[in-house]
């Protein structure tokens, strides 16, 4: 394996189950998530393998990708954005407690109904900043946005997520 493979070989291990994740919200199926996330990965490479170093930041380079895609999806389908339902994927270890789980995943799944009522730079702002952990900065960066005006639009998802959920 080359410089090149190795580098993108690491770089997919570090953010496939994110992409996945990130497409699985906002598709109805695990298999157009695994879709979405290969296609990502697919034409990250095509990019990548001709210039790894013009790719400054490749996490949001990825997402970008994944997000023109779901789009793709929508538009391809004639659908809505509509989030996937979370239920079926494993947010907790399934060594720890049963009660626990169940609440979790209850309370996960009352989190992704009350985004799936939102637009959708507040969905992808929640997404990435508080399930991806992604800085301010990068989350502005993929949205278009200052970060002054990302924070407002984070603040002001964070209400309305909170007020959905009360």
């Amino acid at each position: 394996m080359d410089e090149i493979q190795k580098k993108f070989s690491d770089l997919y291990d570090l953010y496939i189950d994110k992409i996945y994740r990130f497409a699985y919200l906002r598709v109805s199926s695990h298999e157009a998530a695994q879709d979405l996330a290969a296609d990502t990965f697919a034409r990250f490479w095509e990019s990548f393998k001709l210039n790894p170093d013009g790719v400054q930041n490749p996490r949001a380079f990825l997402y970008t990708i994944a997000k023109n895609l779901v789009v793709d999806h929508y538009r391809d389908k004639g659908k809505t954005g509509a989030m996937a339902d979370i239920s079926d994927l494993q947010i907790t270890d399934p060594k720890s407690d049963i009660k626990l789980a169940a609440e979790h995943n209850s309370d996960m799944e009352a989190v992704r109904k009350a985004l799936a009522g939102m637009n959708e730079n507040y969905q992808n702002a929640v997404i990435w900043r508080y399930l991806d952990d992604m800085e301010i900065a990068e989350v502005a960066s993929l949205l278009g946005r200052t970060e002054a005006a990302t924070r407002v639009l984070l603040h002001r998802a964070m209400k309305e997520l909170k007020t959905k959920l009360s």
